[in-house]
This record gives C-alpha cells, structure tokens and sequence, in this order.
C-alpha cells in the first residue's frame, strides 16, 4: 500500500467543519490504497473542541504530533480574554486593541502566526519521509503555513506534493479584515505564488476557488468538494422535524456572515400575521455579541429567536434531521461566489428545505438548485426572502432530487483524491 503524508493544523480534538475534510478523507483512503499519515500540532490553539470526533479516527491511520509555538495566541489571551473570533471579524466598533491586534496579524504574522512551526517540522518531517518511504505528502490551508512546510519539503527532498486550499490564500475575505500594509500583501502573494507554482498538484473546494487559484497559476486546479458521510446519519434515518417549525443555523455568524436581513425579512412576516409567532429559529455555534444584542433589543426578536454554543457533531447531525428548514447563511465578499460552507452537504443529506442568504449566482446556490433543496436569496432582496419563508413555512416549493447528492458522498470523493494521488506517481504518458 502506498503511503501519504497529510499536514494538517486541525485534527481531533479540533471541532467545526475545518477538519472535517481531511478526517472523512483519511477514514476511505485505505480502500484506494493509500495508508494515510497525519501531521499535525501537539498543542494547538483552536477556538472550538469537539473530544467526540476522536472515536472518528480510523484505526488505520497514523497520528504524529509535534509542539507547537504560536505567539499572538498566548498575546490574544492576555489582551482579548472573553472575546471571540466573530467579534473580531467585524469593520466598525472595534476597540484600538482589537485593531492593532489584527494589524499585527496581518502584517508581522506573514502568512500566519503557525509560521513559526515550518522549520521544526520540516527537519522532523525529512527524517519521517525517508523512514516511512512516503510516496506524496499533502498540505492543506488554512492556515497556509501548512503549504510552506510542503514547499520546503519539496525543494529538498523531491518529494511529490498535493497542495489543498479550503479557502483562498490572497483573495480571502479574512485578509481585508487585518489592515494590511503594500508590502504585506506582496509579502503574500509572493508566498502563494511559489507554492502554486511548486506543488506538482492543487485542489481547491468549489468551482469559483478553482478559477481564481487557475487563474494565479496559469495551470489547471482540481476541484474536490467537501461533502457528508453516509454512516453518520445511518443512526438518525428515522428521525423527524419537531412539531413546532424550527429554523436552525449551525456555525459561525460574524460580520461577513451575517443573518441580520434575514430576520429582517422574518420580522416584517412577523408584523404582518400572527401565524409567524409559532415560528421558532435557533442559531447554535459561535455568534458575534453585536448580533445578540440586535436580537435582544428586538422585543418581538427575542421571543422567538434563541442561540446555543457549540455542540458535538453528531448531536448536530440529530438536530438538522429536527429541523423544519435549515438556514445557510453565505459569506458577502470578493470571492463570495465560491464560497460554500462544508456543512451545505450534511443539510443536503439530512434532506431537509434549504434557505440560503448569499450570491442566488454562487457555487452553493448551484448546487442547492440542482438538487432542488431549496433556495439562495440575495441578502439586499427582502421581498425574496419574505416570499422563500413563506413557501417554505407552507411546506411547499421543495421536492428533493436525491440522484444529484452521492457524488457528493466522502466515499465518493476520496476516490477522486486518491486518482489525482495516483496520477502523481503514474503520471499519464
């Protein structure tokens, strides 16, 4: 069996959906044949933990750790005790603390502040390879530091090296948040300039992401999606939606996801007929204080709109089976297009309705429509999403086409991995 090398920053016990791709692709690669090897931090410094997801580790894989010093981690802590992620990512209000703090992110920390892991791992990383006769090694960003141990890697050991994107590099919604100066931004692109032009392969997660990297690199981008796991929802078939009509979002709701049209649009259908009242909608995971408090000063809001903190994957996976709709909530910015959340596939397989906030024209509200779960509504279109709600409460408007979703199985798209893998040790002719 051949072997694969996969560096990676978020891994068990890290929670969200960041880790999820490479721990579903790990659990299949062995039925391709490729025995799978992880590389990863010691001592991360993830915001979300999940201790569940370590019973979803294949036995068949081996998990090599090495400490990790990460700077700005142990600064946030003293400086911004209390505050969240999504408290940061936002462009008004931010205290002078919150700013210099993302300045220095941007700015000092180039491309991360998990900079300062590439060299360790890169001199326990050759010893590693040879030992083990490793065939391909992987990285996959963010953080894109991960890509810089593979650049080096490659340069000194020739080893072959698929470079995976879950985001953009430059192009990143999240860089316009860190003030950054000329030469950081050059400093960046710089940087992923040489790693697209050094790994033997890209993939990226949507087909948006595809054109932009190809059109970085003037070679071709393969794209990968994420996708949901069939065995994780075996349990929970049988399960359906609660008597009452629950709307659930589940994840991070910052500035550049932010539901606020929404529940504009539910507040007018509110005002307008008492039968909305028996609506409730529940946003569980990481939200920004500057939304709650909207809700809360909202006194017809607060009734009816609740919040829970993060939960264990599989209890999400019950709670969208629960669920009257699920509420998918797309980031607005420059590459808002090929931006499609990895928990899309998962409410595809819990088949039930879709509404989505973002780009009607992106690569999620493509393949909402394909498999006609739903609908994406542009968030400046109040009366769309007043119309999408109103079907959607009537419990019309969506007939599921459950052909379309298998391709989206991990199964499925591991073994598209491991044919671009493939490809890299018998290159055609």
């Amino acid at each position: 069996m051949r072997k694969v090398l996969i560096i990676t920053y978020y891994w068990p016990p890290s929670g969200g959906s960041g880790v999820q791709r490479w721990l579903k692709f790990t659990k299949h690669l062995p039925d391709f044949g490729w025995s799978p090897i992880i590389f990863t931090p010691e001592n991360p410094s993830f915001e979300v933990k999940d201790q569940s997801l370590l019973k979803d580790i294949s036995t068949e894989v081996e998990v090599i750790k090495l400490p990790i010093w990460e700077p700005l981690h142990l600064v946030s802590k003293i400086k911004g005790k209390g505050k969240q992620q999504s408290d940061l990512v936002k462009k008004d209000g931010k205290s002078l603390m919150d700013k210099l703090m993302l300045w220095t992110r941007g700015n000092l920390f180039i491309p991360d502040p998990r900079k300062y892991w590439v060299r360790p791992a890169v001199e326990m990383l050759k010893d590693i390879i040879v030992s083990n006769s490793v065939d391909v090694i992987i990285t996959t960003g963010p953080p894109h530091s991960m890509h810089l141990i593979g650049l080096r890697l490659k340069r000194e050991l020739g080893v072959k090296w698929l470079a995976d994107f879950r985001d953009p590099w430059t192009r990143w919604d999240l860089l316009d948040t860190f003030y950054l100066t000329r030469w950081a931004l050059k400093r960046h692109r710089n940087l992923e300039r040489k790693v697209l032009k050094n790994a033997d392969s890209l993939i990226t997660v949507s087909n948006h992401y595809g054109k932009d990297f190809e059109q970085l690199s003037e070679r071709d981008v393969a794209v990968i999606t994420n996708g949901y796991e069939k065995e994780d929802f075996e349990s929970y078939k049988d399960i359906k939606p609660e008597k009452d009509f629950v709307i659930r979002h589940v994840g991070l709701v910052d500035e550049l996801r932010d539901p606020s049209p929404f529940l504009e649009a539910f507040h007018e259908l509110l005002l307008e007929s008492e039968e909305w009242r028996d609506v409730r909608i529940e946003f569980i995971g990481n939200v920004n204080q500057a939304f709650k408090t909207m809700v809360a000063d909202n006194p017809h809001l607060r009734q009816q709109v609740s919040f829970k903190p993060y939960v264990p994957h599989k209890e999400v996976l019950m709670l969208y089976k629960k669920s009257s709709v699920l509420l998918l909530v797309l980031a607005h910015s420059q590459n808002a297009q090929g931006n499609i959340p990895g928990k899309l596939f998962e409410y595809l397989a819990a088949e039930r309705p879709i509404l989505g906030i973002g780009d009607p024209m992106g690569d999620s509200a493509s393949i909402i429509a394909g498999s006609n779960a739903g609908k994406v509504c542009d968030p400046t279109d109040k009366e769309s999403m007043k119309e999408a709600l109103t079907l959607l409460f009537q419990r019309s408007g969506v007939g599921f086409d459950l052909s379309d979703i298998e391709r989206y199985s991990r199964r499925k798209l591991t073994e598209q991995l491991a044919t671009k893998l493939n490809d890299l040790i018998e290159p055609e002719c």
